[in-house]
């Protein structure tokens, strides 16, 4: 059973949580940014690989937190298997929610 903390797409980043948002950023940047578009306005390198600042609007944070920790599968042979742990679960949520918020 994995437990995360609480990371909702309507919540705001706070003060607190900039530590772990960048955490985030850099764990998308390394695993993901080769296909998917990581910031808010760049376009994704892999034309079938959605840009991150639609993910969330896409799928709901409690669906993409179990796929994290379960290990993500995708319906095409190009991405790989990820598994992440809780922290890095809660930080890749954090740096995906904070791409919907308004800098």
């Amino acid at each position: 059973m994995v437990i995360l903390c609480g990371v909702s797409a309507a919540s705001p980043a706070l003060a607190g949580d900039e530590a772990m948002i960048a955490e985030g950023k850099a764990l998308v940047e390394e695993k993901c940014a080769r296909c998917h578009a990581t910031g808010r306005d760049d376009k994704s390198p892999h034309e079938k690989a959605p840009p991150f600042r639609d993910v969330v609007e896409i799928y709901p944070s409690e669906n993409l937190a179990e796929a994290l920790a379960e290990g993500i599968v995708s319906g095409h042979p190009d991405m790989p298997v990820f598994k992440f742990e809780p922290p890095q679960i809660e930080a890749f949520l954090g740096y995906l929610n904070s791409l919907s918020e308004k800098p």
